[in-house]
Parts: structure tokens; sequence; C-alpha cells
């Protein structure tokens, strides 16, 4: 098998399970090089995997990269994804693509123009959980589908104590942690039309809460989206709720479910790649759900499977499937739900893309 030469741009937290999948899990990708802001930080991360530190620059400038992976915070990635496409590199990147919608369109318009390819986390709706719920759909287990519901909670007061980022632009409850759900959601039901939201932050002044933290008991502002309650209506004509609550008192939990007209889907945590998906019959003699067989061994935390998918394809043709195109709609919809909370009316979506294939063939991508 072909295998794509690739480097990582930004060496914090996220970037050790993406480099030892990548390196040691998937037989479609060469790791070569890392880079940090702090070239001391890429020296280290070099070091623990047996591979170059280098500038920015020079794994632009280095004609044997062929894919970069950034994973530095969000509102940075417009500018690296730009210079990187400019310079002939495939990317790949750490949600969300980009902070703003406009940017997003410019990357993807971008990438079409230079004949490459460009893709964005969460990639999570590849893992076995979201996959096993598809092929369930696909089969015709729950019928035609008739409404799906979200819900999901975290505490943004403790993990924004822990995490300067969250208090930044992009570090709100929906395009932090929002994304894996609607990811998920649109990966599985297709794109969305419009959507009714209330979003708001009902504490802007927050008080550190980590104890392990030298500012522990100070005050910090965050001045992002703390909760939405959506109604969310797809372009298939499909309508159904999407609710976070950032100011919940527990870690995070998961409600997902899809409705059908001969059944009902209960979903895992769309964090997560794997869970239990549960599957109730339209039967009115039982009501006993029943744990549905897992259609891939994609369970563990599988991140780096996006940019091993896109590499494959880089070979072989076909499309990846975390795509710019649905990474740039998922986007849209955070976007407009924030413009609804605002306005207080439904907003339509100004994009659009089609809807993923099954992930049928992580079997070619792992390592046997």
């Amino acid at each position: 098998m072909k295998v794509v030469n690739t480097a990582v741009i930004g060496c914090g937290a996220i970037s050790d399970i993406y480099l030892s999948n990548m390196m040691n899990r998937y037989a479609t990708l060469n790791v070569t090089a890392c880079s940090a802001r702090h070239l001391e930080h890429a020296q280290k991360k070099a070091g623990k995997y047996g591979i170059r530190a280098m500038t920015v620059e020079e794994i632009l400038a280095d004609p044997e990269i062929e894919l970069v992976v950034v994973l530095t915070q969000a509102h940075a990635h417009y500018e690296l994804i730009r210079q990187a496409l400019l310079a002939g590199k495939h990317v790949y990147t750490e949600k969300t693509m980009t902070t703003e919608l406009h940017e997003a369109k410019e990357l993807i318009a971008l990438a079409a123009e230079r004949g490459l390819r460009l893709g964005s986390a969460p990639e999570t709706f590849m893992g076995s959980s979201f996959q096993t719920a598809r092929q369930a759909m696909d089969a015709g287990l729950i019928g035609d589908v008739t409404s799906f519901h979200v819900v999901a909670n975290r505490d943004l007061t403790l993990l924004a104590s822990i995490f300067h980022f969250l208090r930044e632009k992009g570090g709100g409850i929906c395009f932090d942690y929002g994304v894996y759900y609607l990811t998920a959601l649109l990966s599985l039901l297709g794109p969305a039309e419009s959507v009714y939201a209330q979003v708001g932050n009902h504490q802007r002044v927050r008080r550190n809460v980590a104890e392990e933290l030298p500012d522990f008991g100070q005050d910090y502002i965050y001045d992002n989206e703390a909760q939405v309650n959506a109604v969310l209506t797809l372009r298939s004509g499909v309508t159904g709720t999407f609710s976070l609550n950032g100011d919940s008192a527990h870690h995070d939990q998961a409600y997902f479910t899809i409705h059908g007209t001969k059944g009902i889907l209960q979903l895992g945590d769309a964090n997560q790649f794997g869970g239990e998906v549960r599957y109730l019959k339209n039967d009115r003699h039982t009501c006993n759900w029943e744990v549905l067989e897992p259609v891939s061994p994609l369970s563990m935390n599988a991140r780096g499977i996006g940019p091993a998918d896109m590499a494959l394809c880089i070979w072989e043709g076909g499309e990846h499937l975390a795509s710019g195109d649905m990474a740039c709609h998922m986007l849209d919809v955070v976007e407009r739900m924030i413009e609804s909370g605002a306005s207080g009316r439904a907003e339509r979506m100004t994009t659009t893309f089609d809807r993923p294939e099954p992930f049928t063939r992580w079997d070619r991508i792992l390592r046997k």
C-alpha cells in the first residue's frame, strides 16, 4: 500500500493521540515531522515520536510532505490552512475548520481551485457507534425517519477554568462541543435547511474552580455561548431538537435518539468513537431494547482516522468521509443557530453537502 508523507502542525495535548494513532495504527500515513508555535515544544514531541521538528515554513517548503494535519487552536486554522493549500499541500484540520463561515467557504474554493483535498474533524462519526447506526438505518431497521432528539451537557465553568482556549472565540458550547453531535447527525441524516434557536450565556463572569491551578478562586470572563436550544429542520423535511447545556453540574452526558416508523435508535456519545447502539422495535406487545452488533473495531479513541482515510483516497480516488464540505455546512449550522438566537427568527443555511457514504474501508486503513 502506498503511504502519504504527513506533517503535524500543533503539538498540544491532542497531538499525542493523533501522532500515536497515525504512526502505529494506520497504514496509509507516514508521519515525518511536526511543528509548534514554540520550536522547543516541537522538538520535545519530535524526540518522543522519532520524527523531525520543523518550522511551519520548513514544512510548507518541503516537497516530500504531501499532507498537513493542523492541530492548533481554532482561531489559527484559517491562516495555516490557507498557507498550506497555497504551498500545494492537502490539509486535514481539527475542529472547527475555521471560526468564521466565510473563511471556510474561501478555503473550500481554494482547495478546489488547486486540486487539493481539505478535510476536518470531528471524525468520531466514522467510529463503530455511528456507523452501526448508519448500517441499521440503511437496512430499513427503523423505517422512515420521523424525528431526532439530541441533548448533551457539560460543566463549562470547570472546563474553562482549566482550558483557557475555551474562553476565546471558537470555544463556546456549540463550536467546541456541539460540533461532535451536529457532525454525527448530519452524516446520518443529511444537510440542514433551517434552524430556530435560543442561545444564551447566563454567567459572563465566572470563578475558577480548578483547585490545582494557581488562579483558583479568581474571576474570569466567558463571552461565548453556553446554552443552546434549537429546532432543526433538515432538507429531507425531518425536524428534530438539539439542546446543549454548558451550565450543568456533572460531566458530559448525552442523549441521542432517532425515531422512525418501525423503531427507535438510541446512539452513543458523539464525542466518542464507540458506545452501544440500542434498537427498540415498533411492537405494542413488548418494550425490549436490543443492543446492535458493532460493524467495526473503531470503538476506542481512533483520532487520526480522518486523515488516514484521506490518504487512501489521495492514491485511489473517491471521496474522503470527513470532508471539507460537510465541515463547512456544520459551521453554517452553528452560525445560523447563534444568529437565530440573536434575531428571534428561523434562519436558513447558505451551504449544503452530499451525505457521506458508509465507512466500510476501515479494514484497508488499519495496520494488520
